[in-house]
């Protein structure tokens, strides 16, 4: 690449986080949905409908149109929906839920991310909210960072868990562990996904989270094959159980920390017990990598100070470095997934040995 092509590279990332804001409250303020709603308006008709100057509609309304979501006549002087026309609402809402998560728990706080880098902590929690701990507490206390984020979680564990468990082996009867399974989903979806005779799935979280989780366990109808273990996934695991699943906690932490929990896994287990990890990967060649324009900073800024995705062939050296032999590993196709997708998820299965 020539000094030339690389300055216009910095280009993109100048006009990054602008680009970002622009569109996202052409969607906020209500301007595609009067455009969808009324096709051919002004920007004097749409600033009254939305109450905003029309002054400033039109300068929103540029880079929409420049990108060609957004059409403009210019002998009627009015505006109508062009690519956006042919969105469906379905994968619009994704969209505008995963935008919604990064405004919400990663633009204001990337501020402070060199910060964040130089003390292994989120800076922009502690700057912004006076709250020192990470993303994952501080949406306990801040409606504006759990609502969004929720939104988006919720809508992505309907999606991936039919596929993770549509590609890991629990057997009939056995005693399932969820570790780090916050209030009861993930037991929920084992249960709804994999149930069998005998069956029996534990949670294993904080505490703080025993009553929440209960209760989730009884509306959906699972408290009596179901219970909570608080604790310290860094202090132990329980023991007793056949199987335990690890889904989207690995990636929260660095290489030692990684390693503390298997080896409380692995110490857990019964030879032969089996461990299913589910997680955001790299793709092993990090230029075809989407997850890495986002990931890094996100973690490492706004989400825990440290972790963040690795590729597959790291996540089963950590696993072989634990005492644990690789079974299986799969990834997601790209090509399967929606093309404006970030995360790529992959699925490690492995045995305890002997």
């Amino acid at each position: 690449m020539t000094a030339h092509a690389t300055l216009a590279r910095f280009r993109e990332y100048m006009v990054g986080p602008a680009r970002f804001m622009n569109l996202l409250s052409c969607f906020e303020l209500g301007l595609i949905d009067e455009l969808r709603e009324h096709p051919g308006t002004s920007a004097v008709e749409l600033g009254v409908a939305v109450g905003a100057r029309p002054d400033a509609v039109e300068q929103l309304l540029n880079l929409p149109v420049k990108e060609g979501f957004v059409a403009y006549d210019e002998a009627s002087g009015t505006y109508r929906l062009d690519a956006l026309a042919d969105v469906a609402d379905v994968d619009l809402d994704r969209v505008l839920a995963f935008m919604g998560k990064i405004k919400a728990t990663t633009l204001r706080q990337l501020y402070y991310l060199t910060e964040s880098v130089r003390s292994g902590s989120v800076v922009g929690l502690k700057e912004l909210y006076g709250f020192d701990g990470d993303l994952y507490g501080a949406m306990a206390v801040y409606e504006d960072l759990r609502a969004p984020w929720s939104k988006l979680m919720d809508s992505v564990t309907d999606r991936i868990d039919p596929w993770f468990f549509g590609n890991v082996d629990i057997p009939a009867g056995s005693q399932v562990l969820d570790l780090a399974g916050h209030t009861g989903l993930g037991a929920i979806h084992t249960h709804r996904f994999k149930g069998s005779p005998g069956m029996r799935v534990a949670t294993f979280d904080l505490p703080d989270k025993r009553e929440e989780c209960l209760r989730n366990f009884r509306e959906h109808g699972v408290d009596g094959i179901s219970s909570f273990i608080g604790g310290d996934v860094f202090e132990a695991v329980p023991p007793g159980f056949d199987v335990v699943l690890i889904k989207h906690f690995l990636n929260m932490f660095d290489r030692d920390d990684v390693l503390k929990i298997l080896n409380n896994v692995h110490a857990s287990l019964a030879p032969g017990g089996q461990v299913h990890i589910l997680g955001p990967i790299y793709t092993e060649n990090i230029q075809d990598s989407w997850s890495v324009d986002y990931y890094p900073s996100f973690f490492l800024g706004c989400a825990t100070g440290q972790g963040g995705p690795q590729k597959m062939s790291t996540f089963r050296a950590w696993l072989e470095e634990a005492g644990f032999t690789v079974t299986r590993e799969i990834a997601q196709d790209p090509a399967e997934l929606p093309p404006d997708a970030l995360p790529l998820q992959g699925i490690l299965s492995a045995t305890k040995n002997g």
